[in-house]
């Protein structure tokens, strides 16, 4: 049965899909913000398909937390639901994402007209300073950058090493860090079709104050996201 309604929720997801870009593809001529309400409207469309024939509810946890303006979120990253989900409650979102996702017709298309920032993850010094510009041009709106520290999705209780992008735009943003945990991996896996029932939870942390140093940051920053997340794996 989970097979049958993973299956059917997957035809019908790409079938929304593919009626938001036909609506969204003449909306690239307005305001940015329309592009960013539009995409907000996709991932809230989904929550309801997943509750309906998965048996998924989706949750935000930590509320107190969400940034509402300038801002620096770092997430835990394990399916491309949380490239979704996220963006129903994040005021203005602006997430960094590698150049090749920004090269997909219609949805690199659209998030390029949302303003993501673009990363080039073989880039070394220079894409790392490019990410840093782009990140503080966002911010004049003001938005909410938000990056995946790992750089890359990772199955449900494994870890990557955090890279240094993250560190590079706490030290020269000079914002507080807000992290992000999830289990969402342990419903939306990276791959397959199959969606397991149960709670997705989206749990935002205390935020890290700006300042630190970049070694303390980064083991603050893995250790509050991982084991909220290992938690949240555990419920």
């Amino acid at each position: 049965m989970m097979m049958v309604r993973s299956l059917v929720f997957v035809v019908i997801f790409y079938l929304w899909s593919v009626l938001c870009g036909l609506v969204m593809t003449p909306m690239m001529l307005g305001p940015r913000r329309w592009m960013i309400r539009a995409m907000a409207v996709w991932g809230v469309v989904v929550i309801a398909l997943l509750r309906t024939f998965c048996g998924i509810r989706v949750e935000f946890r930590g509320l107190e937390h969400l940034p509402r303006g300038r801002a620096l979120v770092a997430a835990k990253h394990q399916c491309m639901f949380d490239t979704m989900a996220p963006l129903t409650i994040f005021p203005d979102a602006a997430y960094v994402m590698k150049r090749e996702l920004l090269r997909i017709p219609f949805y690199g298309w659209f998030c390029v007209r949302a303003g993501m920032i673009e990363l080039d993850r073989k880039g070394g010094a220079s894409a790392l300073r490019k990410l840093i510009s782009d990140s503080r041009a966002r911010l004049q709106e003001p938005r909410q950058v938000v990056i995946f520290p790992e750089g890359t999705r990772m199955p449900p209780g494994t870890k990557a090493d955090y890279q240094p992008g993250v560190a590079g735009l706490y030290r020269d943003l000079g914002l507080a860090c807000t992290p992000l945990a999830t289990n969402s991996g342990a419903h939306w896996p990276a791959h397959g079709f199959l969606r397991r029932p149960g709670v997705i939870v989206y749990e935002f942390l205390e935020p890290i104050p700006a300042g630190l140093r970049r070694a303390v940051f980064m083991r603050e920053l893995e250790t509050r996201i991982e084991t909220a997340s290992a938690r949240l794996l555990s419920e």
